[in-house]
Protein backbone atom coordinates (compact mmCIF):
# COMPACT_ATOMS: atom_id res chain seq x y z
CA UNK A 1 0.00 0.00 0.00
CA UNK A 2 1.48 3.17 -0.93
CA UNK A 3 1.40 6.32 1.49
CA UNK A 4 0.25 9.90 0.77
CA UNK A 5 2.79 12.28 -0.18
CA UNK A 6 3.70 14.43 2.68
CA UNK A 7 3.59 17.80 2.75
CA UNK A 8 7.04 18.76 4.77
CA UNK A 9 10.43 18.96 2.61
CA UNK A 10 11.58 16.15 0.46
CA UNK A 11 13.94 13.37 2.39
CA UNK A 12 17.32 13.17 0.79
CA UNK A 13 17.35 9.73 1.53
CA UNK A 14 14.17 8.85 0.04
CA UNK A 15 13.93 8.50 -3.92
CA UNK A 16 11.26 10.52 -5.87
CA UNK A 17 7.90 9.40 -6.46
CA UNK A 18 6.77 9.28 -9.68
CA UNK A 19 3.74 11.13 -9.19
CA UNK A 20 5.01 14.23 -7.71
CA UNK A 21 6.41 16.96 -10.02
CA UNK A 22 10.53 17.10 -9.82
CA UNK A 23 11.59 19.94 -8.06
CA UNK A 24 11.56 23.45 -9.32
CA UNK A 25 8.78 22.28 -12.27
CA UNK A 26 6.48 24.81 -12.69
CA UNK A 27 3.00 23.22 -13.98
CA UNK A 28 1.99 26.74 -15.30
CA UNK A 29 4.78 26.78 -18.06
CA UNK A 30 3.68 24.12 -19.81
CA UNK A 31 4.20 24.20 -23.81
CA UNK A 32 2.17 21.61 -25.81
CA UNK A 33 4.65 20.03 -28.13
CA UNK A 34 4.97 21.79 -31.94
CA UNK A 35 2.88 20.31 -34.54
CA UNK A 36 4.01 18.77 -37.62
CA UNK A 37 4.66 21.06 -40.27
CA UNK A 38 1.64 20.47 -42.87
CA UNK A 39 2.52 19.79 -46.95
CA UNK A 40 -0.64 21.02 -48.31
CA UNK A 41 -4.39 21.10 -47.42
CA UNK A 42 -5.84 17.91 -45.57
CA UNK A 43 -7.12 15.63 -48.02
CA UNK A 44 -9.20 12.36 -46.88
CA UNK A 45 -8.38 11.02 -49.99
CA UNK A 46 -5.25 8.67 -50.60
CA UNK A 47 -4.05 8.19 -54.00
CA UNK A 48 -4.84 4.85 -56.03
CA UNK A 49 -2.21 2.63 -54.94
CA UNK A 50 0.30 1.15 -57.65
CA UNK A 51 2.42 -1.44 -57.23
CA UNK A 52 5.95 -1.16 -57.41
CA UNK A 53 7.34 -2.44 -60.60
CA UNK A 54 9.51 -5.18 -61.01
CA UNK A 55 12.90 -5.01 -63.26
CA UNK A 56 15.52 -7.92 -63.35
CA UNK A 57 19.22 -6.49 -62.59
CA UNK A 58 21.42 -5.61 -65.27
CA UNK A 59 24.02 -8.04 -65.35
CA UNK A 60 27.38 -6.45 -67.02
CA UNK A 61 30.18 -9.31 -67.65
CA UNK A 62 33.81 -7.35 -66.84
CA UNK A 63 35.92 -6.65 -70.40
CA UNK A 64 38.17 -9.69 -71.12
CA UNK A 65 41.50 -10.12 -69.11
CA UNK A 66 40.02 -8.11 -66.18
CA UNK A 67 39.13 -9.84 -63.01
CA UNK A 68 36.22 -8.70 -61.85
CA UNK A 69 36.85 -8.41 -57.42
CA UNK A 70 33.48 -7.75 -55.07
CA UNK A 71 34.59 -5.49 -52.25
CA UNK A 72 33.88 -6.38 -48.75
CA UNK A 73 30.27 -5.83 -47.72
CA UNK A 74 28.92 -5.34 -51.01
CA UNK A 75 26.35 -7.81 -52.62
CA UNK A 76 27.67 -10.08 -55.58
CA UNK A 77 27.05 -8.99 -58.90
CA UNK A 78 23.97 -9.61 -60.34
CA UNK A 79 21.82 -9.58 -56.71
CA UNK A 80 20.46 -6.17 -55.61
CA UNK A 81 20.16 -6.35 -51.69
CA UNK A 82 15.99 -5.13 -50.51
CA UNK A 83 14.28 -6.07 -53.95
CA UNK A 84 12.23 -8.80 -53.45
CA UNK A 85 10.38 -10.86 -56.37
CA UNK A 86 6.47 -9.98 -57.19
CA UNK A 87 4.13 -11.29 -55.23
CA UNK A 88 2.25 -14.74 -55.47
CA UNK A 89 -0.74 -14.52 -53.85
CA UNK A 90 -2.35 -17.66 -52.45
CA UNK A 91 -4.81 -19.90 -53.15
CA UNK A 92 -7.69 -20.23 -50.17
CA UNK A 93 -7.83 -24.24 -49.16
CA UNK A 94 -9.92 -26.38 -51.10
CA UNK A 95 -9.87 -24.26 -54.15
CA UNK A 96 -7.31 -25.43 -57.41
CA UNK A 97 -4.47 -22.88 -58.05
CA UNK A 98 -0.89 -23.31 -59.54
CA UNK A 99 1.09 -26.28 -57.65
CA UNK A 100 2.50 -25.02 -54.12
CA UNK A 101 6.00 -27.38 -54.01
CA UNK A 102 8.52 -27.25 -56.06
CA UNK A 103 8.69 -28.30 -59.67
CA UNK A 104 11.10 -29.54 -62.20
CA UNK A 105 10.91 -28.00 -65.33
CA UNK A 106 10.21 -30.21 -68.34
CA UNK A 107 7.73 -33.58 -68.88
CA UNK A 108 9.37 -36.52 -68.09
CA UNK A 109 10.97 -38.18 -70.52
CA UNK A 110 10.42 -41.76 -69.77
CA UNK A 111 6.32 -40.88 -69.69
CA UNK A 112 7.05 -39.21 -73.88
CA UNK A 113 8.78 -42.61 -74.01
CA UNK A 114 5.89 -44.87 -72.84
CA UNK A 115 3.43 -43.61 -74.56
CA UNK A 116 5.75 -44.10 -78.28
CA UNK A 117 6.54 -47.50 -77.62
CA UNK A 118 2.78 -48.42 -76.42
CA UNK A 119 2.60 -48.23 -80.66
CA UNK A 120 6.23 -49.61 -81.50
CA UNK A 121 6.63 -52.44 -78.64
CA UNK A 122 3.60 -51.82 -76.79
CA UNK A 123 5.48 -54.53 -73.48
CA UNK A 124 8.33 -52.13 -73.01
CA UNK A 125 5.72 -49.09 -72.88
CA UNK A 126 4.21 -50.73 -70.14
CA UNK A 127 7.54 -50.84 -68.27
CA UNK A 128 8.47 -47.43 -68.98
CA UNK A 129 4.76 -46.08 -67.88
CA UNK A 130 5.33 -47.81 -64.79
CA UNK A 131 9.09 -46.10 -64.44
CA UNK A 132 7.36 -42.94 -65.43
CA UNK A 133 5.15 -43.11 -62.62
CA UNK A 134 7.04 -43.64 -60.27
CA UNK A 135 9.93 -41.23 -61.19
CA UNK A 136 6.73 -38.07 -61.48
CA UNK A 137 5.95 -39.01 -58.03
CA UNK A 138 9.46 -38.46 -56.52
CA UNK A 139 10.48 -35.65 -58.68
CA UNK A 140 7.66 -33.41 -59.33
CA UNK A 141 8.00 -33.28 -63.20
CA UNK A 142 5.23 -32.91 -65.41
CA UNK A 143 3.88 -35.94 -67.85
CA UNK A 144 2.01 -38.16 -64.97
CA UNK A 145 -1.40 -38.12 -68.03
CA UNK A 146 1.21 -38.88 -70.73
CA UNK A 147 2.72 -41.91 -68.17
CA UNK A 148 -1.26 -42.78 -67.73
CA UNK A 149 -1.73 -42.76 -71.58
CA UNK A 150 1.39 -45.11 -72.65
CA UNK A 151 0.01 -47.29 -69.87
CA UNK A 152 -3.59 -47.99 -71.20
CA UNK A 153 -2.45 -47.78 -74.47
CA UNK A 154 0.28 -50.39 -74.06
CA UNK A 155 -1.92 -53.03 -71.97
CA UNK A 156 -4.75 -53.15 -74.73
CA UNK A 157 -2.34 -53.01 -77.40
CA UNK A 158 -0.61 -56.18 -75.89
CA UNK A 159 -3.74 -57.76 -74.77
CA UNK A 160 -5.22 -57.07 -78.55
CA UNK A 161 -1.66 -59.16 -79.26
CA UNK A 162 -2.19 -62.04 -77.22
CA UNK A 163 -5.71 -62.49 -78.36
CA UNK A 164 -4.71 -62.56 -81.92
CA UNK A 165 -1.76 -64.88 -80.96
CA UNK A 166 -3.73 -67.49 -79.44
CA UNK A 167 -6.41 -66.87 -82.14
CA UNK A 168 -3.65 -67.76 -84.79
CA UNK A 169 -2.68 -70.85 -82.60
CA UNK A 170 -6.08 -72.22 -81.86
CA UNK A 171 -7.14 -71.94 -85.83
CA UNK A 172 -3.77 -73.68 -86.98
CA UNK A 173 -4.61 -76.45 -84.05
CA UNK A 174 -8.26 -76.93 -85.79
CA UNK A 175 -7.34 -77.00 -89.14
CA UNK A 176 -4.66 -79.29 -88.57
CA UNK A 177 -7.12 -82.08 -86.84
CA UNK A 178 -9.57 -81.80 -89.75
CA UNK A 179 -7.24 -82.26 -92.63
CA UNK A 180 -7.53 -85.00 -95.34
CA UNK A 181 -6.75 -88.84 -93.91
CA UNK A 182 -4.98 -90.32 -96.98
Amino acid sequence: MSQPPSSGPPDPDRSPSPWEPPPGHDPSSYEPPPEPPSYGPPSHEQPPYEPPSYEPPAHQQPAYGQPSYEQPGEPPHGQQWGHQPPYTPQTPYGQYGPPSGPRAGGTNVLAILSLVFAFVFSPIGIVLGHLAKRQIRTTGEEGDQLATWGLILSYVITGLGVLACCGWIALIALAGNNGPNY
